[in-house]
């Protein structure tokens, strides 16, 4: 898939907005990825606000050149697809639930739908997740019992990054066993 090959993180962007029939176009191809049972736990926050986005930016150790994408779509995974009660749960990058790996898993590949779907679309994206869930939550207002796996800053692309080296196929196929 050409969109596979040409996909690269994007941190410089043009001055232009990406319309809303394309951001629907991100969202349904998110929509789209598989989850364990059918869960389907992801939530996807859109953000063109520049105040909410440069809160996020600041909270996302304070990466400058984010607050320059026109979009922002951070998808969040909802462990309550997994865990049904009414008791609080409060998420953060040491609770080691099982089911907070489901979800992560799962939101983490409607994100690279999502990322692929950009790129078809002709946009440059870049993952974020350089941030503390207690500290990016608030921002949005988010619940204790979410989970940002990642912020994706969207817009086209300013820059032209080369391909950054891969492994060899043959450092990384295994044969039936390690």
């Amino acid at each position: 898939m050409n969109e596979i090959e040409i996909r690269r993180s994007i941190r410089r962007y043009k001055d232009i907005q990406v319309n809303e029939d394309i951001q629907q176009e991100l969202i349904k191809s998110a929509l789209l990825a598989p989850s364990g049972d059918n869960t389907q736990p992801w939530h996807f926050i859109i953000v063109d606000d520049k105040e909410l986005k440069s809160k996020i930016a600041k909270v996302s150790h304070n990466q400058k050149w984010m607050k320059k994408a026109p979009l922002y779509i951070v998808c969040v995974a909802d462990i309550r697809v997994r865990i049904k009660t009414d008791e609080a749960i409060d998420l953060d990058e040491s609770t080691g639930l099982f089911e907070l790996k489901q979800i992560i898993r799962d939101t983490s590949i409607a994100i690279e739908h999502l990322v692929l779907e950009a790129t078809s679309q002709g946009l440059g994206t870049c993952w974020i997740a350089w941030y503390k869930q207690n500290e990016i939550r608030p921002v949005l207002e988010i619940p204790n019992d979410k989970y940002v796996v990642g912020v994706i800053t969207v817009g086209y692309a300013d820059e032209s990054p080369k391909q950054r080296p891969r492994k060899r196929m043959e450092e990384v196929i295994h044969k039936n066993k390690w």
